[in-house]
Formats: C-alpha cells, sequence, structure tokens
C-alpha cells in the first residue's frame, strides 16, 4: 500500500519537477548549507514543505544573479528566518574534506573525514547525503574529464571498503532478500547500499553483487529460498539481453528491480516490480 503523505509535504522527486533542481543536488543543499529542513513520514521519506520550496527558488534566483551557492543559501535562509542546526556546516566540511582527500589518493584523510562523518550523522544520512551524491559528481566529473581513472578507481576502492564494513554490521535476521547485478553489470556500490539499509531494517541480505551470471543466481535462490530478489541494473541493455531467465524466476520468486536502467516499461515486460527512487528511499519502502 503506497504510503499516505501529510497535506502540504512533498516527496523529493516532487520537489525536483517543481524546482527544476536535481534531487541529488537538493540534498547537498540540504546538508551542506541547510536549506531545507524536511519531516520525517511514517516510512522513514523526508517531507518538504511550502517553505523548502521558496527557500529552494530563492537560492537559484539569487544564483542566477551571480551569487555563489554559499551566499545565495545563506540568503534564502536568512530571509526565511530558518536556523540552520548546529551540526550541518560540520558535515557539509567533512564531506568536502572527505571529497578533497579522495581526489588527492589520501587515503589517510579520507578515512579520518569518513569516521568523523559517521560519528555525526545516521548510517542511512550518509549514504543518502553524503555517499551517492558524491559517487554521481564523481562519475559526471569522470565522464567529463575531470578527475582521472586512477582517481576514480582510488574513491570508489575506499568507498567499497566502508560500505562492505557497514554491511557486517547491519545483517537482519528476517526476511530473506538475494541482492545481486545481472551479467556484465560492473557497479554495485548502490546494491550494497541497499543491503546496508535492507539488513539495518531487519532483512537477511544474500550479497552476490556484480556481474552475477544467471546460473549462478538460479542457484542461489534454490537454496536460500527468498522472499525476493533484488536486481540492480544501469544500463536498460542489461534486463533486455537477460529478460527471458528474468521472467523465469520472476515466474517463482518475487524480482524486484531498480537502477538507471530500470524503466517501468522494461521492468513490467519481465514481470518484475520497479524499485523507485535511490537505493536508500528503495529500501527503506521494501515491502516484504
Amino acid at each position: 500500500m503506497e504510503e499516505v503523505v501529510e497535506p502540504g509535504r512533498v516527496r523529493i522527486g516532487e520537489l525536483s519537477r517543481r524546482t527544476g533542481v536535481s534531487p541529488d543536488l537538493l540534498r547537498a543543499w540540504e546538508q551542506r548549507y541547510g536549506l531545507l529542513d524536511p519531516s520525517r513520514s511514517a516510512g522513514g521519506f523526508r517531507l518538504y514543505s511550502k517553505e523548502d520550496e521558496s527557500r529552494v527558488r530563492a537560492m537559484t534566483e539569487s544564483m542566477a544573479q551571480g551569487l555563489s551557492a554559499s551566499e545565495a543559501a545563506a540568503r534564502a535562509v536568512a530571509a526565511s528566518g530558518q536556523i540552520a542546526p548546529p551540526d550541518r556546516p560540520l558535515v557539509g566540511e567533512l564531506a568536502a574534506t572527505l571529497e578533497r582527500s579522495l581526489e588527492l589518493f589520501d587515503g589517510e584523510g579520507a578515512n579520518a573525514a569518513f569516521d568523523r562523518l559517521l560519528a555525526n550523522v545516521s548510517v542511512e544520512t550518509l549514504l543518502q547525503d553524503v555517499l551517492l551524491p558524491f559517487l554521481h559528481r564523481l562519475g559526471d566529473r569522470w565522464q567529463r574529464g575531470e578527475v582521472s581513472v586512477a582517481q576514480e578507481h582510488f574513491a570508489s576502492n575506499l568507498v567499497r571498503g566502508w560500505l562492505l564494513g557497514l554491511a557486517r554490521t547491519s545483517e537482519g535476521s528476517g526476511p530473506t532478500v538475494v541482492l545481486a547485478c545481472p551479467p556484465g553489470e560492473e557497479h554495485d556500490l548502490p546494491l550494497i547500499m541497499f543491503g546496508i539499509v535492507a539488513g539495518r531494517r531487519g532483512r537477511r541480505v544474500v550479497f552476490l553483487g556484480a556481474d552475477t551470471p544467471i546460473e549462478t543466481l538460479r542457484d542461489v535462490v534454490a537454496t536460500t529460498r527468498p522472499a525476493a530478489i533484488v536486481i540492480a541494473a544501469t544500463r536498460p541493455e542489461s534486463l533486455q539481453i537477460h529478460a527471458a531467465a528474468i521472467t523465469a524466476l520472476a515466474a517463482d520468486t518475487r524480482v524486484l528491480i531498480g537502477g538507471e536502467g530500470a524503466t517501468p516499461e522494461g521492468v513490467a515486460a519481465v514481470g518484475a516490480t520497479l524499485l523507485e527512487g535511490d537505493p536508500v528511499d528503495a529500501a527503506r519502502s521494501l515491502a516484504i
């Protein structure tokens, strides 16, 4: 059953649609500048008010006039009378330090910033407001040639280590979910994040990771009898190529598919259910 949103509040996707600012950037502005002040739904989703929307519009208007992001945010916050929580500037500073350290191959500095972030925010906030936006920026900058292959690999490997460490402390004992990327899909960091949140919310996670052969997935499903299989796809072709095999899996076990390559039409074509939102929100909405 879809969760009822309280009157006057919207989720981040709708706020993004109304303001023309991407969800990743909205989260970054919330975390760095205290621009937004969301409440939480019963299911843990952030809900944004008309005042949040007004501050976003005010900030974008100020930036269009030539102000920096920090100056525009400060003006928007001051105009609304909102006072940012005291930890947000610290979290923004630590997130910036983390990013700089990763770009400079400074593992010690990056580990120290990560540990301090973990001491100041929840695991889910760290994943959603710090690591996911960073990974999106890293991927975009790599495509534009602004970071090297070495920088991308160094950062991704450190982030992977942190996530696997969090996953080891996030194991639930409830219904089993099997997590996998289809053959050819190498990007499994979002899937690890999904597993961390699902585990912290009581699910037993069986993580198979990137480039999982369909036959391997079938064998694990036969052994574990999971409540659901979660497949992450960054490209629609990953689902199209293996459509028949995924359809066969979905005939016997509930299959949930998420990621940038998961379209409503493609997911429906294989008899699966679409997981919407980023990995954290998708795991929060997991109904098993």
